[in-house]
């Protein structure tokens, strides 16, 4: 081989070995950010007031009480459903009872006044007994209305619905003497969801 091309691919080598020496290293810019996120639950907070709905006496047959309470919402989500829940104890002050005394007091209605419409009261139960509420759970937040007046479905956050309940101790006609001097003990347990 010739000096020229001795020469000719010794500069071609150092060429290719400094190409792939620069090839190899580069510089670039770089900046970084991070995002610092975070996840809280919302909470549910419902309020009864008074929490005391009704505490009466010498109830006689034939005798009736109608009572108002508010649901109040003092969380940050709305809740979409209030469900009642009925239980109650007797305390038999005779120990002759023969009947349950639950059966013997009515509900005459449950009205939701902030979701009635001018036309139609909103009744959630119009009218049962303790005995049978027990078996039921029907959601006093409900609208059961067609109409646009009023509140939706539901108590949003920061709302509270007015609501108003008869209790009746029916008058059967029949003697009712048992019940003389008992005490029922009801407990109404709002569940929100």
């Amino acid at each position: 081989m010739s000096i020229k091309k001795k020469l000719g691919m010794g500069v071609a080598t150092a060429v290719l070995g400094l190409g792939l020496i620069g090839g190899g290293t580069f510089a670039y810019f770089s900046d970084t950010v991070e995002a610092n996120n975070t996840f809280a639950a919302g909470t549910l907070d419902l309020a009864l007031d008074p929490e005391v709905i009704i505490d009466v006496d010498n109830l006689s047959p034939g005798g009736w009480m109608i009572r108002a309470f508010d649901l109040e919402n003092n969380g940050t989500l709305d809740i979409s459903e209030v469900l009642i829940k009925t239980s109650y104890e007797i305390e038999d002050a005779q120990g002759d009872n023969t009947d349950d005394f639950g059966k013997h007091i009515r509900v005459n209605f449950l009205e939701n006044s902030d979701k009635s419409e001018e036309y139609g009261h909103n009744d959630i139960i119009y009218s049962t007994t303790l005995y049978d509420l027990q078996n039921i759970t029907p959601d006093a937040v409900k609208k059961n209305v067609i109409g646009f007046e009023n509140e939706i479905s539901g108590l949003p956050a920061g709302t509270k619905d007015t609501m108003y309940v008869e209790f009746e101790f029916v008058e059967n006609g029949e003697d009712q003497n048992q019940f003389q001097g008992d005490k029922l003990k009801l407990n109404w347990a709002f569940e929100a969801r």
